[in-house]
């Protein structure tokens, strides 16, 4: 029997907090789902705690490939029609499955969807700044700046994947703003209003907290002005959205002496600014 959602785990030496995520799922109820936790390769006691857990997760273990390829093997072993992923050190909250099922099968054109959520760190509740405050339907521009998309709250329907491409995996990090754009330049990315996601922060391996994610965030850009796929005014947006992250971060290598890699990036707007000049 195929289930209605396939729910997707990548981890990576985060024993004790994947196992509470893995919980999560676990408690939701009211919907058929699939569970499947790709362990990259851990070097602490995760297979252990895990292969003790409920003969319902489907544990994959594989050499370390980094949390793009983990997802993307996720969703090669997934069956449902509906994929959700959940970052191991983030919580749902009960009804979270049930709730984004019901509202995806309701609108059956919609093709992503994400809830809100709460956001922790080192325990404590903290209210997100307004420019991170999550829009809804064609959210494009406004995530130029910023990824506005969480892998934990999002639903995607698996052909959207075939339409836009996978999480890329030469991107060590900002590989979910690399997906979110792609899917956000082409479709709407709607937002459900209950916080159904407990976002937790301030651990040291938080990848989001990484110095130097801009550079990445700047492939990203390079990536979408390259595809062909941009409407007129969607090249603009992210032409100036390429050239702002490129002085910010450029600005950033000279000031701390990375002098080859801060002129590098500074010089890089000026190819795509004579494209548009001389169109």
């Amino acid at each position: 029997m195929v289930p209605e959602v396939s729910v997707v785990i990548p981890t990576f030496n985060r024993a004790a907090m994947v196992v509470e995520a893995v919980e999560s799922v676990l408690a939701q109820d009211g919907v058929d789902f699939q569970l499947i936790v790709v362990d990259d390769g851990s070097t602490d006691d995760t297979p252990s705690r895990l292969q003790r857990l409920s003969s319902a997760v489907h544990y994959h273990r594989q050499p370390r490939t980094g949390v793009s390829a983990s997802r993307n093997r996720g969703v090669a072993l997934s069956r449902a029609p509906l994929i959700a992923f959940l970052d191991s050190d983030d919580l749902w909250l009960p009804g979270k499955l049930q709730v984004q099922t019901a509202f995806m099968d309701g609108h059956p054109e919609v093709m992503i969807s994400q809830t809100e959520e709460i956001w922790m760190r080192n325990g404590r509740r903290l209210n997100p700044k307004i420019r991170h405050r999550k829009p809804s339907g064609d959210i494009f521009r406004r995530s130029l700046g910023l990824c506005l998309v969480s892998p934990s709250a999002v639903m995607i329907r698996r052909e959207l994947f075939d339409r836009v491409g996978y999480f890329d995996e030469t991107l060590p990090m900002a590989e979910d703003y690399d997906l979110w754009l792609r899917v956000a330049a082409g479709y709407p990315v709607y937002l459900l209003p209950e916080p159904m996601v407990v976002k937790r922060g301030g651990h040291p391996d938080q990848l989001s907290a990484t110095p130097g994610i801009d550079r990445y965030r700047i492939r990203a850009l390079e990536k979408l002005l390259q595809s062909g796929r941009l409407s007129s005014e969607q090249r603009e947006w992210t032409w100036a959205a390429l050239r702002e992250k490129c002085r910010v971060y450029g600005t950033g290598c000279l000031k701390r002496g990375k002098k080859e890699e801060g002129r590098a990036i500074l010089a890089l707007p000026h190819i795509y600014d004579a494209g548009l000049e001389s169109r």
